[in-house]
């Protein structure tokens, strides 16, 4: 198939995805598109929850396995939309719309890479996912499908990335720090202050640095971002409860660092979560190698995505701009489209993982 039927047929996806608000935990709609198209184009479909994904034929356990996966979420829109953000206007060649960049174009681009690389015999296997629930990292998005998907070897996330390799990945974790004291009578300075107490959390982690520093990532964060604590003027509050984002590199787990902040703080402290972690390919890997080769530039991701709930090795690459996720009046353009389709074709087509 000629690259402009597969480009015409990705446009006409990705209008109709947007035309269907698919905001997170609320996608089953948009996965009805994704299944109906990709029985249309003759694949066979399968389906968990609202995420939906096919096999390519011949199946061969002896291969390898790359998985090509992008979200069908989206955020809600921002109110500083000047369009329709459910419109898919094509202006100046640009399709505006939500999600049309986050990640409406690697979705509707790696779905064409797949039916090319499906047409052919490939030296390895090829998954295709359109996986949901990736803007809240939720139960029910991509970790509820991998279990039902073959042994993967490696994946490409189809996220904004200018169509250069993003080998890492920050990861994630979110901690729920609360410090104790005694109420009492402001007027008399009874009681222990529970802002008092905390202060020494927060100075220290305001200025304490990891030593390991990522040359893709830089270094590991901490950013205390939200805080709460009393509830009148005159009562000395007897809790303090503050939030902590952390950002990890690759040289620290986030259990790691977990039990790292137990031993050096005060505050009780609890995660909501260990899984989000950091990534990291090689530059040794094929597909990366031949990203170099016609010189595109691998770099660090600060942006979370899907990658951070993969236990295999995973690197993002897809059409559009970052900058442009999650803001108003979003957009991708027709040519970062067919580029993709392209690259990715040129990329992977008989070549190895």
């Amino acid at each position: 198939m000629e690259t402009t039927q597969y480009l015409d047929d990705a446009v006409a996806l990705l209008q109709q995805l947007i035309a269907t608000p698919s905001v997170s935990r609320d996608e089953t709609r948009a996965a009805d598109i994704m299944e109906d198209a990709m029985r249309g184009y003759g694949l066979s479909p399968r389906r968990e929850a609202n995420n939906v994904w096919a096999i390519a034929p011949e199946y061969d356990a002896e291969k390898p396995t790359l998985l090509l996966n992008a979200h069908i979420d989206t955020v809600k829109p921002v109110s500083s939309w000047t369009r329709n953000p459910f419109s898919p206007d094509i202006e100046d060649g640009c399709l505006y719309g939500l999600g049309s960049n986050d990640c409406g174009g690697g979705l509707v681009a790696l779905l064409q890479a797949f039916r090319h690389l499906s047409a052919g015999e490939q030296r390895y296997n090829t998954v295709y996912l359109a996986s949901a629930e990736e803007e809240v990292s939720g139960k029910d998005g991509i970790s509820r499908a991998l279990p039902q998907l073959p042994p993967i070897s490696m994946a490409i996330v189809g996220e904004p990335t200018a169509m250069q390799p993003a080998i890492a990945e920050k990861g994630l974790m979110v901690v729920d720090a609360t410090a104790r004291g005694v109420s009492g009578h402001a007027a008399r300075n009874e009681g222990r202050n529970a802002i008092y107490e905390a202060l020494d959390d927060l100075c220290w982690l305001r200025s304490y640095r990891f030593e390991k520093v990522s040359p893709l990532l830089g270094p590991t964060l901490m950013s205390v971002t939200v805080i709460n604590a009393g509830t009148q003027h005159n009562v000395v509050p007897d809790e303090c409860r503050f939030t902590i984002d952390i950002r990890t590199n690759e040289h620290y787990r986030n259990e790691d660092v977990f039990a790292f902040l137990q031993s050096r703080l005060k505050s009780e402290i609890k995660a909501r979560s260990f899984r989000l972690s950091s990534s990291h390919i090689g530059t040794d890997n094929p597909v990366v190698a031949r990203c170099m080769e016609i010189g595109m530039r691998p770099f660090g991701s600060p942006t979370l995505s899907d990658q951070a709930l993969m236990r295999f090795p995973s690197l993002k690459l897809g059409p559009g701009d970052s900058a442009r996720s999650h803001s108003a009046d979003e957009y991708i353009r027709i040519n970062e489209i067919k580029d993709a389709i392209e690259t990715y074709i040129r990329l992977l087509d008989g070549k190895d993982i």
